[in-house]
């Protein structure tokens, strides 16, 4: 950076020349310089965290443009940001500089209910978005765990998926077309508003999981699908993971895809119990939670095929939902998890692996025994149904050794998790967390071709830079 970096802490006095040309862009009550303010936007969902010099709130994609044009100019990094709620610091300003939260595109343009199409800004709350689909008896199925605040742009940012991604797929699957800015100013439009279109490159899939790095997200056009009628809610606890494990292969293969298929090990059923006190049997080795959707008289089949399959293995408890408030209390169970985990240690070291779903008993075992050999406190829960497996190592960060034997088992379990025949993300992509480990998955080949892309787009590195590649 030049002198006119914004860093002051690292790299001198900051520019107000510099700061003045953007107040001139955004306006001064769109910015936040005061360290107290900066804090709030120095962290996500991990626990690293970084400060930034200015937090920006751009209202106008003009506005956007002629910072990031600024920032080639003067050479400061910008960081897109939505609600912060990644978990693999993906919005972290490692390099301070600009945060640029998007929370004032926060506008639904349009909902083409003809056309199962509809136009948002990237700072609409997906919760939101779907409450208003749903109104119109429409369908919006991407459900990460944070959907109550989490943004559509930080969604197709980080391509998130959710449990009902098992039959429904992920963000990418429902995303037609992007406006997005470059981070050299340049503002594009990609995809269609159609059900098909193949006229040059695809480069909305391109930003789609790109995290940030390519281009700063200003407009999003989404498929939508109808609304299911109805839905049914189970609850299937076993004696070993093994059962769970090929109860789920079993309803995959029997031709019903369940809308959800969440699963929890005893580390996680035994948190849970002691946090909401419900009744789970401790001594379960894995609980499933099973939803069916679709036409109302079609799901009392799946329910009765479901409750067969489950009971010819070693299962010991089934529970049917018949009315909302039930289906409430068999999510209870499984929405506690995160706050239920924090009883263990204060830390959570978060990984969200996915292998194939007939490798999900082999990977829980093995990366138990691999937790066990360090004294590490381990537990999984996740997305069983498309083999997402959520793996958290719950220690104390003030225990210098206990941090290390952490990272030394992250590195064997993603070892572990490539040698199954996964992958070391499914959902929460790269970001700072995964950024060392990239190589044990893709050849260098690949990641050299995936640089070419960033620097063809970026050529000064100013859109978030140290993300996935970590330089």
């Amino acid at each position: 950076m030049t002198e006119e970096r914004l860093d002051g802490k690292r790299y001198g006095t900051p520019s107000r020349t510099l700061i003045r040309q953007i107040e001139n862009i955004v306006g001064k009550e769109s910015i936040l310089s005061a360290k107290e303010d900066l804090i709030c936007y120095g962290y996500d969902a991990t626990n690293l965290e970084s400060l930034p010099d200015l937090v920006v709130f751009p209202k106008a994609v003009s506005e956007i443009s002629e910072i990031l044009r600024l920032a080639n100019e003067r050479r400061f990094p910008v960081v897109p940001r939505g609600m912060g709620t990644g978990f693999s610091g993906g919005s972290i300003p490692v390099r301070g500089g600009v945060v640029l939260v998007m929370t004032r595109f926060n506008r639904i343009l349009e909902i083409d209910r003809e056309n199962l199409v509809a136009t948002v800004e990237p700072g609409v709350v997906t919760g939101d978005f779907q409450k208003e689909v749903e109104k119109l008896g429409l369908f919006y199925p991407p459900d990460p765990a944070s959907t109550l605040y989490c943004t559509l742009g930080g969604n197709v940012a980080e391509c998130a998926g959710g449990p009902r991604a098992v039959k429904y797929g992920v963000t990418k699957d429902y995303v037609l077309g992007l406006e997005v800015v470059l981070p050299t100013g340049e503002v594009i439009q990609t995809g269609v508003k159609t059900a098909k279109g193949v006229v040059g490159y695809d480069l909305t899939k391109l930003f789609v999981g790109s995290e940030g790095t390519l281009g700063v997200i200003t407009k999003i056009i989404l498929r939508l699908i109808p609304l299911p009628e109805a839905r049914r809610t189970m609850m299937a606890l076993f004696r070993q993971v093994e059962d769970a494990a090929t109860a789920v292969s079993k309803i995959i293969s029997s031709k019903i895809v369940p809308s959800t298929l969440e699963f929890m090990d005893n580390a996680s059923i035994q948190c849970v119990e002691d946090y909401l006190h419900i009744g789970l049997p401790r001594d379960a080795g894995a609980l499933l939670l099973i939803e069916v959707d679709g036409d109302r008289e079609v799901l009392p089949k799946y329910v009765e095929r479901i409750d067969r399959i489950t009971s010819e293995l070693n299962r010991y408890r089934f529970e049917i939902a018949e009315d909302e408030k039930q289906t409430d209390a068999l999510w209870r169970a499984r929405k506690a998890i995160s706050p239920a985990s924090y009883r263990l240690n204060p830390t959570k070291m978060a990984e969200d692996i996915t292998v194939p779903r007939n490798q999900i008993a082999n990977f829980i075992q093995e990366a138990k025994r691999i937790a066990d050999e360090r004294k590490l406190k381990i537990i999984n829960f996740g997305h069983a149904g498309d083999g997402n497996i959520h793996m958290s190592l719950m220690i104390n960060d003030r225990d210098e050794g206990e941090k290390r034997r952490a990272e030394q088992a992250i590195e064997e379990i993603f070892r572990l998790t490539l040698r199954l025949g996964g992958t070391l993300s499914g959902e929460h992509g790269v970001g700072l967390t995964k950024a060392p480990y990239i190589d044990l998955e893709l050849s260098q080949m690949t990641i050299e071709v995936m640089k070419k892309i960033k620097m063809a787009l970026d050529p000064n590195n100013i859109l978030n830079p140290g993300k996935i590649f970590g330089k």
